[in-house]
């Protein structure tokens, strides 16, 4: 009878233990295929309206200022996203950032300074919390996914990060694709044809919405908004927010870093309101500026894709931004010879080769930055991302205020003088980790 008992108190445990549903590990890919048609259908919308606004909305210069005024919000508001993050989790900070670029897509039916200006700083805050959480959102997707199925974690960050990227640099190809659909019979200034364009912008955004609430969580706490920030009040989050942006812009790292972050910025910049200006628009036409912005797209998520997929850790990042840079200059090189090409057909190449060197430059940019702060800041991924859009945002914001005021060829020379700055720091940054990496490991 003894011997009966031990057996028959066990048996219930055995039970329960076969019973136990087994633990599959969490596939993020799903996250990031959803992230990256969401970002294509909300940008693509954005992207065809901003470069729309230099030309529809010129009463008063209502549609540059609407831009300076968007930038330079969002590079304030970029100060307080990583608490807004933190507070939301990066999933719902997600969501609620598509708001302001569909409000600001919806004020373009009814242009005027009452409905334009308010989404444009709107929207400032919106992008600063979309941009944040979409950084925190895919490192934090990607960590989550190598710990799963044992892989490097380097790696899988640049391919989430290379799809990602190539994906969104998409939406300027589609969105001037369906710009010039709408409007190739030359309504680009009539009420009815721009109001059928932003209707069916508004419906492509909708489906990009819902998509994103559609976004599963990392599984992380940040994503429920349970930080101890959260808890001990409003006061003590922005004392902890100043205390991250503090050590973050004190790091030697994050310092040597911020000047290649502000140089994606100006080279953004200068593609939307200087290379359709003065390059495309004289050689092409304002029916090639499409075409020119459709190239750099298309050349953007090809070079996304294949860095991305190239990425592996800091000297794959080192020899592939080092890539990127020497295109840029480049091109920077070329436009500052001004070489005029006049046969027929190469006078139409031309250009298009120049924005695929600009696109090929942005996709290394894009990526590498993005997968450089994911590794080297795991502690404060909030607030590294958060550094990126404040510096982003401020180049772009002070490019759209004084382009009207500075030749294209004063540009075209800060240009230069930026990127071989910038590329310097870059290279001393990564000798820096190299050099501790080596240290630690002796």
């Amino acid at each position: 009878m003894a011997s009966v008992l031990p057996h028959d108190e066990e048996s219930p445990l055995v039970a329960a233990v076969e019973n136990l549903p087994i633990q599959t590990p969490k596939n993020h890919t799903r996250d990031i295929h959803i992230l990256s048609v969401a970002f294509l259908l909300i940008f693509l919308a954005f992207g065809a309206a901003q470069n729309l606004q230099s030309t529809v909305n010129t009463e008063q210069d209502l549609g540059t200022t609407s831009l300076g005024v968007l930038y330079t919000s969002f590079t304030f508001f970029s100060l307080v996203a990583s608490l807004v993050v933190r507070m939301l989790g990066s999933k719902n900070a997600l969501v609620i950032g598509t708001s302001g670029y569909v409000l600001y897509v919806a004020a373009n039916l009814k242009p005027n300074w009452y409905t334009m200006i308010p989404a444009s700083l709107y929207l400032g805050f919106s992008a600063s919390i979309i941009w944040v959480g979409e950084g925190t959102y895919l490192t934090l997707a990607a960590r989550s996914h190598a710990r799963a199925y044992n892989l490097h974690e380097g790696a899988v960050i640049g391919d989430f990060n290379g799809e990602f990227w190539a994906m969104f640099a998409l939406h300027q190809f589609v969105g001037n694709l369906i710009t010039f659909s709408l409007l190739r019979d030359g309504q680009g200034g009539s009420t009815k044809g721009t109001t059928l364009l932003f209707i069916v912008f508004l419906c492509i955004m909708a489906l990009g919405v819902v998509l994103m609430c559609l976004l599963s969580r990392t599984g992380n706490k940040k994503e429920e908004g349970q930080l101890p920030d959260a808890d001990v009040g409003v006061l003590s989050s922005l004392k902890s927010l100043s205390k991250s942006l503090a050590i973050s812009i004190s790091d030697v790292r994050m310092l040597l870093i911020i000047p290649l972050i502000a140089y994606s910025g100006l080279q953004q910049a200068f593609v939307w309101a200087e290379f359709t200006k003065y390059v495309v628009t004289p050689a092409l036409g304002i029916s090639g500026v499409g075409s020119a912005m459709a190239a750099y797209g298309a050349f953007d998520g090809m070079c996304s894709l294949a860095a991305g997929r190239l990425t592996s850790g800091l000297t794959s990042i080192t020899s592939i931004v080092s890539v990127g840079a020497f295109v840029q200059a480049v091109a920077v090189v070329l436009l500052l010879l001004n070489l005029r090409i006049s046969s027929g057909f190469l006078s139409t190449l031309y250009p298009l080769f120049l924005a695929a060197l600009l696109g090929i430059g942005d996709g290394v940019l894009n990526t590498q930055l993005s997968a450089l702060l994911g590794m080297l800041f795991k502690h404060d991924t909030e607030g590294a991302f958060a550094q990126l859009k404040i510096w982003q945002c401020a180049t772009i914001a002070i490019v759209f205020f004084l382009s009207p005021h500075i030749s294209f060829q004063a540009v075209l020379v800060i240009m230069l003088a930026s990127l071989i700055f910038s590329f310097g720091c870059f290279l001393l940054v990564t000798l820096k980790i190299a050099k501790t990496s080596s240290s630690s490991t002796e």
